[in-house]
């Protein structure tokens, strides 16, 4: 089957985006891993020995950036349907998240230990619809509030990916209720073009 031009177009900004070249120069899985990396450089979220719960982490960019600034004495646990490779210093589990299965799961691998940070990449599998896409999205970051307010620490982080639309300010209000501080941040490996913004949160308190 022959590509379309919106494909083709796609495929032509991917190659010649700099962050893709620098994932691939650098050994980061994708070029998600820039915003995390931007985030931390302004937020110090991470840091050496914090356990971290990465929802939705493959293929894993994420992952690897939280494993490197956690180090030995920190644990990652990620979380994803889809398959991904190992990562030295990450506790992977194939499950979903949003089914008591994947919870139980992961609960498991935390074995019994509160969790310093949630961060989450997740976006849903895309119709081209806004009426079906953000309520899916939604979904998926009310989802992840409640992962926090279930076993983060007091004090704890949360930095999520979001995006504008329907659903977006009363979400933030009630983050707003949980975090002493909240923010939005659009870090520069984000698109342009896309809705995306990042949530990022800290001193969680119940």
């Amino acid at each position: 089957m022959a590509r379309s031009k919106s494909s083709h177009r796609w495929m032509q900004r991917h190659v010649n985006d700099e962050y893709v070249k620098r994932s691939k120069r650098e050994g980061y899985r994708s070029r998600a891993a820039y915003k995390l990396l931007e985030i931390q450089e302004k937020d110090h979220l991470l840091k050496p020995g914090l356990v971290v719960v990465d929802l939705g982490a493959a293929p894993g960019g994420w992952s690897q950036v939280a494993a490197e600034l956690v180090g030995a004495k920190g644990a990652v646990i990620a979380i994803d349907l889809l398959e991904m490779d190992p990562i030295p210093g990450v506790t992977f589990i194939q499950a979903d998240f949003r089914d008591d299965a994947g919870l139980h799961a992961l609960e498991a691998a935390l074995d019994g230990r509160a969790v310093d940070l949630v961060i989450s990449d997740m976006a849903p599998n895309v119709s081209g619809m806004a009426a079906v896409d953000q309520p899916r999205a939604m979904h998926l970051v009310e989802l992840a509030l409640d992962f926090c307010t279930q076993h983060l620490r007091p004090g704890g982080g949360f930095v999520c990916k979001v995006f504008h639309g329907e659903g977006f300010d009363a979400w933030m209000r009630e983050v707003k209720q949980r975090f002493g501080r909240a923010a939005t941040r659009k870090p520069k490996a984000s698109r342009a073009k896309s809705r995306e913004v990042y949530l990022v949160a800290g001193n969680y308190h119940s």
